[in-house]
């Protein structure tokens, strides 16, 4: 016997439409969202996708692009979305970028093609440049990267972050402070902002360099700067990975962190608390990030002419032992 979507209606005690609509992602009472999505495991309903996308212009499938799934922060925004998706009886197509604007405009192209119901996209700077641009069919919500106001966004408020890093090593005692920033995003654009607005307003020398986004970009130019005879005294990293790419390097190297240098960066990864006596970091709010854009999406399916919203979140200095100077008092503390 098949099961339809007036047999799930009828036993969550509601109306199809309100079956359709949780199914759809759409925003619905949670008590009653919760009975329409208990009967459908009770039934087994499938509903019949194809059918419903020729019927619909959208499917329930929610499209999740992110910059470089390799890196932590992405994949635990990714791990939030698609437990809200889960819940909300949404599927999720997830595709990585690898910050290659060519890559990033097919996969949009391919979100067209099956109808999504909505994007949330990490951006390449080309890329957010076009999406604030363009007119698509379906709502997108940017994460980490932000483009003009025409477009929804949930971000971190990089310049304060990297200024906060830049500051803490100053209290610290270091004056000569290099930072390493992402050449492909807006995120590493304003990362490098804070951090050299922050260097001028305290008086120190720093230099900030770009690293292309590429394997073995970040160690090609770490290891020329460790090796020079002006080594910085402390070095700042603008993601998970390229922290990973300093410490890699500088172990190649036979230096170590602070005793050679410092080291600070962002995204509290599970391996940071370890590595070097701990490393400093900006923590970042990955999951209120996550569960903000899939908010954001929802509400958007309910007011499409609604103002663009940008969502600004704020992040923690965790300071532990990279930071402090060889001839410091040991110890660890958290700000």
């Amino acid at each position: 016997m098949t099961v339809g979507i007036k047999d799930v209606a009828r036993i969550a005690e509601v109306s199809p439409a309100t079956v359709s609509r949780v199914l759809s992602g759409r925003s619905v009472d949670p008590a009653m969202r919760d009975r329409v999505l208990a009967a459908v495991r009770a039934t087994g309903y499938r509903p019949n996708l194809a059918a419903r996308r020729l019927r619909s212009r959208h499917s329930n499938t929610i499209g999740l692009i992110v910059a470089d799934i390799r890196n932590p922060f992405f994949t635990a925004v990714s791990r939030t979305v698609e437990d809200i998706a889960y819940e909300r009886g949404l599927r999720v197509i997830l595709c990585n970028t690898d910050e290659d604007p060519a890559k990033e405009a097919m996969y949009l192209q391919l979100m067209q093609e099956e109808r999504v119901t909505g994007v949330i996209l990490a951006p390449t700077r080309q890329g957010a440049e076009k999406v604030s641009r363009a007119k698509a069919e379906h709502p997108i919500i940017l994460i980490d990267r932000v483009a003009a106001t025409t477009t929804d966004c949930v971000v971190l408020d990089n310049e304060a972050m990297a200024g906060a890093l830049v500051a803490h090593l100053h209290a610290q005692g270091f004056a000569s402070i290099t930072g390493l920033f992402g050449a492909a995003s807006t995120t590493g654009a304003e990362r490098r902002a804070g951090f050299e607005q922050a260097a001028r307003t305290i008086g120190i020398h720093t230099q900030s360099l770009s690293v292309p986004h590429g394997e073995g970009e970040a160690e090609r130019l770490v290891g020329a700067l460790l090796q020079a005879p002006d080594r910085p005294e402390a070095i700042i990293a603008s993601n998970g990975v390229m922290l990973m790419s300093v410490l890699r390097t500088a172990r190649a190297l036979g230096l170590s962190v602070p005793s050679d240098f410092a080291l600070a960066g962002f995204d509290n990864d599970a391996w940071t608390e370890f590595a070097a006596d701990g490393l400093s970091v900006i923590e970042q709010p990955v999951e209120e990030i996550g569960r903000t854009a899939m908010a954001m999406l929802l509400d958007r399916l309910d007011h499409p002419n609604a103002a663009a919203r940008k969502v600004v979140l704020s992040g923690r200095l965790i300071a532990r032992g990279s930071t402090i100077r060889p001839d410091a008092s040991s110890g660890r503390n958290e700000e």
